[in-house]
């Protein structure tokens, strides 16, 4: 794992610890890029289900 010195806004982290249910910075700040993570993916998902190229109604396996 990366170790670094960064600065961050004491309100974000504030917030952002309620909001993952977190204690400390590390373990928000790993909360925070899982959950960026995982809404790009999820975005990518639906465009490619609105672009017609995931159907999730084709049980041909196609």
């Amino acid at each position: 794992m990366a170790r670094m010195i960064i600065d961050l806004d004491d309100d974000l982290l504030a917030e952002a610890q309620v909001l993952f249910g977190t204690t400390g910075a590390a373990a928000t700040v790993n909360a925070a890029l899982l959950a960026a993570v995982k809404l790009s993916r999820r975005i990518e998902l639906a465009d490619a289900i609105a672009n017609g190229e995931f159907d999730l109604l084709d049980k041909s396996g196609t």
